[in-house]
């Protein structure tokens, strides 16, 4: 499912324009993405949870080369699905 499909889901299951849909789903991304740039945690009960953790540095190696090179440390999303989510998966 892309970005418009979802958008049409919503606007079908939440019987509200696509513009409307857009609109909450683009408040929503925006949000959320503030709330982890902040180092905060997003959890949306039954569904799961979004958190920030950093990644340390690294090594790694070129695979068309392999010469070795230095992966930088960065901050990474990642996403624990709640218990909800896991049954109907």
């Amino acid at each position: 499912m892309n970005k418009a499909e979802l958008i049409s889901a919503i606007a079908g299951k939440a019987n509200i324009t696509k513009v409307d849909a857009r609109k909450a789903l683009d408040a929503f991304v925006d949000a959320a993405g503030e709330t982890m740039k902040k180092g905060e945690r997003l959890t949306l009960v039954g569904f799961g949870s979004f958190s920030v953790v950093k990644r340390n540095a690294r090594n790694g190696r070129n695979p068309r080369t392999g010469k070795n090179i230095k992966i930088a440390a960065k901050n990474v999303v990642r996403f624990k699905a709640g218990a909800d989510l896991n049954k109907l998966v």
